[in-house]
């Protein structure tokens, strides 16, 4: 796997479907000063996938409310991903989803993140959270039959985001309006005596 948590996310221009409209050239760096969770899902059509797109949907407002993006990709066609939009929720499909999926037809989006599971040329469940200069600062992968939990996509967010205003950091199992610490063994100690 490629470590990319510190370095710039991988630059890339893919068709994309967004609220049942085709983009044709999609970017992150279109989303520079925004932070982005940039997620793969094995494929359209299949089980634990929509579950999961949905859940970010549910909570795309939490996002919208941090300056943040959602963006999901797949190594499907834009017209399966079109498709799939057009499927309601209680056939399998993700109509009501509106924010960007994209196509990683050739694979090598998957590839680049270091996501792409070579055997079966799907990409497993990588997650990245980057920055608003368009830096990963946290990655997970999760295997397929595994899926996400939202929720802690937003506590992570909300961690970069408070640590980039206050400068302290967040300890194990944090939450925004907990206590952080300094980082510093005083600040930790502090910590440890409250």
């Amino acid at each position: 796997m490629i470590m990319l948590v510190g370095k710039h996310a991988p630059k890339f221009k893919a068709k994309a479907v967004v609220k049942g409209e085709v983009v044709e050239n999609f970017s992150l760096e279109d989303l520079h000063g925004k932070y982005v969770l940039f997620f793969f899902y094995p494929l359209d059509f299949t089980f634990v996938c929509p579950t999961e797109l949905h859940a970010f949907q549910e909570k795309i407002k939490e996002f919208e409310k941090r300056n943040a993006v959602v963006v999901g990709c797949s190594v499907d066609s834009h017209f399966s991903h079109a498709a799939w939009i057009n499927t309601s929720k209680t056939k399998g499909g993700i109509e009501g989803v509106e924010y960007p999926i994209v196509s990683d037809l050739n694979k090598t989006i998957a590839q680049a993140y270091g996501v792409l599971k070579e055997d079966d040329g799907i990409a497993y469940r990588g997650q990245f959270l980057i920055d608003k200069h368009g830096i990963v600062r946290h990655l997970l992968v999760n295997d397929l039959p595994i899926g996400r939990s939202v929720d802690e996509a937003i506590r992570l967010l909300d961690a970069l985001i408070f640590h980039e205003v206050h400068g302290e950091v967040c300890p194990a199992n944090w939450k925004a309006g907990e206590r952080a610490m300094k980082p510093t063994t005083e600040g930790l100690m502090s910590y440890f005596t409250k």
